[in-house]
């Protein structure tokens, strides 16, 4: 059997002495793993390294297998980010979420179409997280609702009201209000601004975006399957 696709490296580790086990991204084929023969020669290892984007060729005896891959450098990524500690964070970061929270050859065409986007957009901005903080989140929340656990912002989850919500229920994943809020406030997440269509975006409100995409995902995503927050992730709060 054999495909052909694109993707975007998200783990490479060392298999025997010269070969390498790579876990990419793809377009069609979701998060699909496979063999590359000498992958960790340097000519290789330099087009492997996560976060890159890859032309792909797979080849497998049957479909279950694990198959090996021939890959051809569309993007180095990994190295343009080099110079930029909060970008090469926020690359590292999104390869590990994808390699902790996506089960293996299951399609999630509208995910990676939404990691192309911030991935260019990062390539694209200023160094300054608040560039590109905000779409970082809104990437993290739409793949908590790819994987079937969306946030209700719409309306306040006690009164209906579409006004002034600030708040998110850690319970419900649901908004709530200023006024509903305000008796359990030490209790519930703060939501920012830009998530409801605000205006301008400060670094406090990525930060609180990221905790809030980060409650979520590990309550809902990891927590179920015994994994944890990967460090890389924790690590961008550093940045905020």
């Amino acid at each position: 059997m054999e495909f052909h696709d694109q993707g975007i490296i998200t783990s490479l580790r060392k298999y025997g002495e010269y070969d390498a086990l790579i876990d990419v991204m793809t377009a069609q084929h979701g998060r699909h793993a496979g063999l590359v023969k000498g992958g960790m020669s340097r000519r290789q290892r330099g087009i492997l390294q996560p976060g890159n984007e890859v032309m792909l060729t797979w080849r497998g005896r049957l479909e279950s297998q694990l198959g090996t891959y021939k890959a051809e450098l569309r993007n180095a990524r990994s190295a343009s980010f080099l110079d930029y500690p909060s970008k090469l964070g926020v690359l590292n970061s999104v390869c590990a979420i994808l390699s902790v929270s996506l089960a293996e050859r299951e399609e999630h065409k509208t995910l990676y179409e939404g990691l192309q986007i911030l991935l260019d957009t990062l390539e694209n901005a200023g160094p300054e997280p608040e560039a590109w903080g905000a779409l970082l989140v809104r990437w993290e929340i739409g793949l908590l609702s790819e994987l079937g656990f969306g946030l209700d912002l719409s309306c306040c989850a006690a009164t209906g009201v579409t006004d002034d919500l600030i708040y998110v229920s850690p319970k419900s994943g649901r908004a709530v209000s200023r006024a509903a809020g305000l008796p359990y406030h030490d209790k519930l997440l703060p939501l920012p601004p830009f998530l409801l269509g605000g205006g301008s975006v400060t670094g406090n409100d990525v930060r609180d975006g990221l905790s809030l995409s980060e409650f979520f995902l590990e309550r809902y995503v990891l927590f179920p399957h015994n994994k944890k927050i990967p460090q890389a992730r924790r690590m961008l709060l550093d940045f905020f």
